[in-house]
């Protein structure tokens, strides 16, 4: 059972990341012009049902995201490589309990609204250097090494493609998440 197996990614896998410009100059008639997000692209600001929560709405894009961020969790947690890091969120799962998932998926999904330039969200999370130090973060198992987070945008891509997201746009979502290997990289 794919709950059976939930893990984490650590809760702040986005805290570094810097918000992409929705707005420029246009040099050639002084006047502001609307430059597409990436929060955009991946479904922007339309109403749609929240097919998690029945009879409420949610932002296309945040929805977008959300599916981004628990198809790599389930990804995550299959994998052998990366699994060993989040030994109390898979316990937490094995025993029935989802709260400890939900409130990671509701903070990724924040932190990642954020950072790809949405407006109507804010990230309160740990900070990335924070969530993946043991010390400060008790439900992280160890340090991260390069190789790990090279294994963790592999696990990303997997996630991403399994709902659909174009190679495109996992490219973008890559970019940024690229902003945080120095936060990450821990040993």
């Amino acid at each position: 059972m794919k709950k059976k197996i939930f893990i984490a990614l650590t809760v702040g896998v986005f805290a570094t990341m810097s918000m992409l410009p929705s707005c420029k100059k246009d040099d050639n008639n002084d006047m502001n012009t609307t430059t597409m997000t990436l929060y955009d692209s991946l479904g922007g600001t339309q109403m749609v049902d929240d097919p998690s929560n029945s009879g409420q709405m949610i932002e296309k894009g945040r929805l977008g995201i959300r599916s981004v961020v628990d198809s790599t969790i389930f990804v995550i947690a299959a994998d052998p490589s990366l699994n060993g890091f989040f030994p109390v969120l898979l316990s937490e799962v094995t025993a029935g309990d989802l709260s400890g998932f939900s409130a990671l998926s509701k903070n990724l999904t924040d932190f990642f609204c954020v950072a790809t330039g949405a407006k109507n969200f804010s990230y309160s999370g740990m900070s990335m250097a924070a969530a993946h130090d043991p010390a400060q973060n008790s439900r992280m198992n160890g340090k991260a090494s390069s190789a790990d987070f090279d294994q963790f945008v592999a696990d990303l891509v997997i996630g991403a493609k399994k709902v659909g997201l174009s190679d495109q746009l996992i490219g973008q979502v890559g970019a940024v998440v690229a902003t945080t290997k120095g936060d990450v990289v821990q040993q």
